[in-house]
């Protein structure tokens, strides 16, 4: 089933994009996302739409960007979370949590989607995760996760 991206999707594509997807995991989790409009061909005019919004904002994006990797990786960010004794949290920490603490410690706002944690974060302590810019930036940044 072809589909058109509207958002970036790790490992599938970026927005504008026509990829060829199945049908399942088209209804199921990106239509019910919102990161996918089914393929037509009035829908075409919606990439081309996309693709130019895309170019004109590339290349302010990318040296805006590097700037902001760089404000990223220079701080330490701390996420408060409730935990047990032992530094067990209840729960795991979310990119929605990440981001809130970041924009709290006089970082940028940003986008939860764009956050990546390799693995959940369940316990206290020092752990990492990457946040995508840009197609061609990446920073990570260092997360101390302390109990409430």
């Amino acid at each position: 089933m072809k589909v058109i991206l509207t958002h970036e999707v790790t490992g599938l594509g970026e927005a504008g994009e026509v990829v060829e997807v199945k049908p399942g995991y088209a209804r199921n989790f990106l239509f019910r996302r919102g990161l996918a409009t089914a393929w037509t061909k009035g829908g075409q005019k919606q990439v081309d739409a996309i693709a130019k919004g895309r170019e004109v904002r590339a290349v302010k994006s990318l040296e805006e960007a590097k700037s902001v990797k760089g404000n990223l990786e220079a701080q330490a960010v701390t996420v408060k979370v409730k935990a047990g004794k032992e530094g067990r949290l209840f729960g795991a920490v979310s990119t929605a949590d990440i981001a809130a603490a970041v924009a709290a410690a006089g970082g940028p706002a940003l986008d939860k989607r764009r956050i990546e944690v390799p693995t959940p974060i369940k316990t206290t302590g020092t752990h990492q995760a990457l946040v995508r810019l840009h197609p061609e930036v990446q920073a990570k940044v260092a997360l101390e996760i302390v109990g409430a």
